[in-house]
């Protein structure tokens, strides 16, 4: 074959459709392996996962869908899987094939999404994933006779052990060669009243246009256009005619009504008719079928009481193994920047080029790369928990709970994951489906206490708040931590409450999601699923903050002084004449910190933090803090080394220093000769810490998931305003109360 040949020959796509947890991704897994790739589908922030299947017809390429109940789009994820069926999909053509991934021990619901694939007139093969758990619960089903009626070749499989993996694999090849057409699709067919046939067939003509010549999928959007009231339909949206077509359905309901035909469920009575006669046909029981393993776990793991004390133990072990698992891999990842920091410094001559990439780029990066070890745990345990099908009975234990700030039990763990890190938290709101409820959560989850505070904690408590003993057992020192994430909690539910009720108002979303079976997981699977994501972590936010860790280093960098360079030098040189050994040792480092901090302040960074000094003087900041809250906007972390700088303590300054304690604490205002920081000054600081959102790899995050600069920006807006309120209140009010 040639080259130009080769060139025009289009790869045959196969598109993976199912239920949610049908177990379609360990199907896909099981067909690709990790010759696939995550991206987004164009101009929105569904994830498009695609991989390749390598046939002895050529490679394939396998499209993994979003998991739907149903055609009926209610989110983005049912709109993309309704559109790319249809070749509605930017981007995206129509499949060649279909694999539709029906749970076979939960055959009738999921023959619902098959009738309304078959109507579409794709090529579809039905893969009864977890056959074994359906002969757990004495199910038989007859696949012959499955077959027979829809004509859709049918496979039995277990994808977790491979099961009909081989089988479907040979189906693909042989269906991309034939492509057969469903031979008998009209058995899933819904059986229509005939006043609603009549007026279906109508409301097709208008529609027909729009589906060429697939006159059953029109009168399908038909069917959906008159029984959803949902004004989000593809159809309508993307249609020039959609209001006409609107007020046409309006007038179909009109007339259904005043004949007293039940519109709203004309679509699910007639399919699920039409599904029971078809399963009728092909399922019976065993006789000695008893209560399903499932069903006994659920009556612990759901209940009122239990079922929330098993939450908060597996809780406290997911935020035990963060903070304590993690440590040792995050000190590996910090050694090895700081070797590849130290390998760049000694092959690049000192200059502009070597800051560039050492202080800019690898320290930017590297803040934010230290706390992969901690967002791999994360993403580890809720990808477990999500194998074991823990996770939607957690959200349906919570759900109780998180109504009350007008979120759904969905957000419970997003705003959980965001203790760790917001980065995770903000991509772990994907599951939620309402997408207020979802940007509810995204906008808050950055106000929980992540492990980036810490540091800025520790320094403050530990410099400014005495160990007084508080109720015997405690002291004020711990207290005053746990403060710091209480009122993290309660401003983060707060603003969920307040943008649920005003920003966000809306009906709220129902909460209804099907508890999947348990089963074990599958550390093949696990593993997949977080690398995927921690490598979408690194990799794709990474780009975001490369560029931002250059534009700080600029700012706190330039312009320089020659005459202040000089000065120094000029200081070296004499250090160098009239010291030796230790003196002259200590003399260079003094001055090499005496010129940094100098530097600092003459730079773009430095100004800033001067420009904005009138601003946080009513928090009790002066502009060398100002410089530091600046500076931190890369990564909270970073004001304890930057505080450092300033002081000229040097780089090596650290939430534990004691020569950076000791500065802060010795520091007075050359205006009053008043200490400039106090405990006062210290909680102050701590509250503007967890209220503000000065973390640019969350901004990079958010302005991914939502895809718009708009709500990252007003997301900075809101808590720098919450933030300012917070410590203006904190130190104002103390000090009308008598604190210093």
């Amino acid at each position: 074959m040639s080259t130009a040949r080769k060139s025009h020959s289009k790869r045959k796509e196969v598109a993976l459709l199912g239920n949610p947890n049908c177990g379609k991704t360990t199907v896909f897994n099981g067909l690709t392996g990790m010759r696939h790739t995550t991206g987004n589908y164009p101009g929105v922030t569904v994830e498009r996962r695609t991989g390749t299947l390598v046939l002895d017809e050529g490679p394939v390429t396998i499209l993994d869908l979003p998991g739907t109940y149903s055609l009926s789009p209610h989110s983005i994820d049912e709109e993309i899987v309704h559109n790319v069926l249809l070749g509605m999909q930017q981007g995206t053509p129509a499949p060649d094939l279909v694999v539709l991934i029906l749970d076979a021990s939960n055959l009738e619901r999921n023959l619902y999404l098959a009738s309304q694939v078959l109507e579409i007139g794709l090529p579809v093969i039905f893969f009864l994933n977890m056959w074994n758990l359906a002969l757990d619960e004495g199910m038989q089903i007859d696949l012959e006779k499955l077959q027979e009626l829809t004509g859709v070749h049918c496979i039995a499989g277990n994808a977790r052990t491979g099961m009909g993996l081989p089988d479907l694999r040979k189906a693909i090849g042989k269906h991309l060669k034939d492509t057969p057409l469903p031979k008998k699709p009209g058995v899933l067919s819904p059986k229509l009243d005939k006043r609603v046939e009549d007026e279906v067939h109508a409301l097709c003509e208008k529609i027909q246009a729009t589906f060429a010549q697939r006159h059953k999928a029109a009168c399908g959007e038909a069917l959906r256009l008159i029984s959803d009231t949902w004004r989000g339909s593809p159809l309508l949206k993307n249609n020039s005619n959609g209001d006409e077509l609107w007020k046409a359905a309006e007038q179909v309901r009109a007339r259904l009504k005043s004949a007293g035909v039940d519109w709203a469920a004309a679509e699910a009575e007639s399919r699920y008719q039409s599904i029971a006669a078809l399963i009728s046909r092909i399922l019976t029981y065993r006789p000695d079928a008893s209560l399903s393993l499932s069903d006994r776990l659920d009556s612990v793991f759901t209940h009122k009481f239990w079922g929330l004390v098993i939450f908060m133990l597996l809780m406290g072990l997911v935020f035990q193994s963060i903070f304590s698992w993690a440590e040792p891999l995050m000190g590996v990842v910090e050694s090895f920047v700081q070797a590849i920091a130290a390998f760049i410094t000694g092959l690049l001559p000192e200059g502009v080029l070597r800051s560039l990439i050492v202080d800019g780029i690898i320290a930017g990066v590297g803040n934010v790369a230290v706390f992969l070890p901690q967002i791999f745990l994360l993403f580890f345990f809720i990808a477990l928990f999500e194998d074991f099908g823990y996770m939607a009975r957690a959200a349906f234990v919570l759900d109780r709970v998180m109504k009350k700030v007008g979120l759904n039990g969905k957000a419970f763990l997003p705003l959980l994951s965001s203790f760790a890190c917001a980065i995770p938290g903000v991509m772990a709101t994907r599951t939620i489906q309402d997408p207020k409820d979802r940007l509810a959560t995204i906008l808050v989850a950055p106000l929980m206490s992540c492990s980036a505070r810490l540091p800025v904690y520790a320094l403050m408590i530990g410099a400014f708040i005495p160990a007084v003993p508080v109720l015997g057992i405690f002291d004020l020192k711990g207290v005053t931590l746990l403060s710091m994430y209480f009122l993290s909690i309660i401003a983060g539910l707060g603003m969920a409450a307040l943008f649920r009720n005003t920003l966000l108002k809306g009906p709220h979303s129902p909460f209804v999601l099907e508890l999947p079976p348990y089963r074990i997981p599958q550390l093949r699977s696990v593993l997949l699923i977080v690398w995927d994501r921690s490598k979408e972590f690194l990799f794709r936010a990474g780009t975001i903050i490369f560029a931002i860790s250059i534009v700080l280093w600029f700012l706190a960098n330039y312009p320089k002084s020659e005459s202040q360079v000089q000065h120094f030098e000029q200081a070296r040189l004499q250090a160098t004449q009239t010291l030796s050994g230790e003196d002259l040792t200590r003399t260079l480092l003094q001055i090499d910190h005496k010129q940094a901090s100098e530097e600092l302040t003459y730079s773009f960074a430095g100004r800033l933090g001067k420009l904005i000094e009138p601003v946080i003087q009513p928090l009790g900041f002066d502009w060398k803090i100002g410089v530091g809250l600046i500076a931190s906007f890369a990564a909270r972390e970073v004001l304890v080394s930057t505080l450092a700088i300033v002081y000229n303590v040097g780089n090596d300054g650290s939430e534990t220093s004691v020569d950076l304690i000791h500065k802060l604490r010795n520091q007075v205002s050359p205006e009053t000769g008043a200490p400039v920081y106090t405990p006062l000054v210290a909680i102050s600081l701590m509250v503007f810490f967890v209220l503000a959102c000065q973390c640019m790899s969350t901004v990079a995050i958010v302005r991914k998931e939502t895809n718009s600069w708009r709500w990252p920006l007003f997301m900075i807006a809101y808590m720098t305003l919450l933030a300012w309120l917070g410590s203006f209140v904190v130190f104002q009010g103390g000090r009308l109360l008598g604190f210093s």
